[in-house]
Order: C-alpha cells, then structure tokens, then sequence
C-alpha cells in the first residue's frame, strides 16, 4: 500500500490540526500516511520508504519555523525528486512558510507538486471549510501516487 509522510513545525499547534485533517483526506483515497513532528526526522534516512510527502510550518517571523528550515537543507539530495508532495502552513498575519516550503520542494527538490501551497490563518483553522480544503489537499496528493 503506498504511504505519505506528512512533517509539521508548529508553534501553538493549529499546524498540526492542519497536518491531521490533510492525512484525512489521504486516508479516504485508501492510503497510508504518518504524520511526524519535524524533531522526528534526524537524518535523510528517516525520510525514506514514503511514496509521498507534506511538508508544513507556521510562519513566525516573516519564515518557517527554525526546525522545518533545518530539515529542508537535511532532506536536499535525499532522493525526493519526482516523488509527489505538498506544503501548508498556518500564520497569524504574514505566511510565508508554506510558501518557501513549496518552492524548495519544487526547485530544489524537484518534486512533483500539488498546484499551490495551502495556506490557513491561525484563527480560522476551525472553520468547516479549511477542513473540506485540507481534506481536498490530502486527496489530490494521494492521487499523484
């Protein structure tokens, strides 16, 4: 069965309900899917064995959080060049994160990309339609597999 990783970098945790609702949508396509906190992912190899990847961060301070950054420069020659991938993030007034996640995916990384970084405001990640566009993403990268 094919299998997604989703990474997050959160700060009050609104990334991670995002990263949950995204692996939702995997989920009802039929796949696999992990969801790991960036602190998770130590070396290249830890990003191995997956069909897919999501990555996402909050923004804080105009950038992803330090940790996302950090393992981005890791992952670079990991070997996910074609695989299929996706960036979110959630920010509270600028959201860049995402952003910069997607274009390092898709230029440095070569990844075959979903359309558009998914990009939510903190106060609005309860809302139903985040949800339904979360669950959206989840579904179109599973179907990139």
């Amino acid at each position: 069965m094919s299998k997604v990783l989703i990474v997050y970098a959160t700060r009050a945790g609104g990334t991670k309900k995002l990263a949950e609702m995204i692996a939702d949508g995997i989920r009802a396509e039929g796949k696999e899917v992990e969801i790991k906190p960036v602190t998770y992912i130590k070396k290249r190899e830890d990003l191995q064995g997956y069909d897919a990847y999501v990555f996402g961060s909050a923004t804080y301070h105009g950038s992803m959080i330090q940790a996302m950054k950090k393992m981005l420069f890791m992952a670079e020659g990991g070997g996910l060049n074609r695989k299929p991938g996706a960036a979110f993030g959630t920010y509270g007034w600028s959201g860049e994160a995402p952003i910069r996640i997607y274009e390092t995916m898709k230029n440095i990384f070569e990844m075959d990309m979903v359309e558009k970084p998914f990009r939510v405001k903190t106060a609005d990640i309860t809302s139903p339609e985040v949800k339904e566009q979360a669950e959206k993403l989840g579904r179109e990268i599973a179907k990139k597999i």
